[in-house]
């Protein structure tokens, strides 16, 4: 389990490396255009190859990464600055109107998975990464209410927050003081899982063309175009579904990691 961790920082690290790097640095000018030297293989001079308008898919691999971290990121950004309070309340309000009114709305969001929501959201203002993460943060509120309102029900039945109320502390004071420091490293755990989702949901939207827009570089969107070029240079939609896959491996499994040292059931099962 420690080298599956390990594993998954590692894989996690290099993703966020890579599109720090990409901040200052690439191999190449990835909206430089060079013709003659399209779909040429992995070299010396373009370490993973070029893509079918001679761009160097390292340099794009690298500020793709900058792309779909930022929207993943800002949108679990979202989801936990939404979903956790409205999680809190609601258990904080168990039975009322308040938990229905929360409940019944996840329940709603629910209904329209993130791409029907972006789809909705393009159709008024347009395919753009700021409407990506508009609509994979709008998802994941309720994931994080969910989780938070269960964690939270839990703990409302113990002694020590039943003395907390005793003392004449409020149920929101309450929730703030002493429920949400206790299911913080779920949300942690949570979080991971929902910023790899969050870049397999950017990945998919730019794939269909409703996430980053040209020139910025998606490595959903370097997949759609590949597509048609599998069988001339399969290294043009290799590389990018490699990024994809071995980025959202890595925060898998160090959120795995992340729950089997937070979570104290499972430190006295080891």
């Amino acid at each position: 389990m420690r080298a599956a961790f390990a594993l998954g920082l590692g894989l996690s690290f290099a993703a966020l490396a890579a599109a720090l790097v990409s901040l200052v640095w690439t191999p190449h000018d990835v909206t430089a255009l060079a013709i003659a030297e399209r779909l040429r293989p992995p070299s010396a001079a373009h370490w993973l190859g070029t893509d079918h308008f001679g761009r160097d898919i390292a340099s794009m691999l690298m500020a793709g990464a900058r792309t779909s971290i930022a929207v993943a990121l800002v949108a679990v950004g979202i989801g936990l600055g939404l979903g956790v309070p409205l999680g809190l309340l609601a258990a904080a309000r168990r039975g009322t109107l308040a938990d229905e009114v929360v409940m019944r709305g996840n329940d709603l969001i629910f209904a329209f998975p993130s791409l029907v929501i972006a789809i909705l959201i393009t159709a008024v203002f347009g395919p753009s990464a700021v409407n990506a993460i508009i609509a994979i943060g709008i998802f994941n509120v309720p994931v994080f209410a969910r989780v938070t309102r269960g964690a939270a029900l839990s703990l409302w039945t113990l002694d020590f927050i039943r003395a907390a109320e005793v003392a004449g502390k409020g149920r929101i004071r309450i929730s703030a003081e002493h429920i949400l420091p206790n299911v913080a490293s779920l949300l942690v755990v949570q979080g991971t899982i929902q910023f790899s989702l969050g870049i397999l949901a950017e990945a998919g939207l730019s794939y269909v063309g409703l996430g980053a827009q040209p020139p910025l570089p998606s490595w959903g969107r370097m997949l759609a175009e590949a597509q048609t070029m599998v069988t001339l240079a399969p290294h043009v939609a290799i590389f990018p579904g490699l990024a994809i896959v071995l980025t959202v491996l890595g925060l898998n499994l160090m959120g795995d990691g992340l729950r089997d040292r937070l979570d104290p059931r499972l430190r006295r099962a080891a």
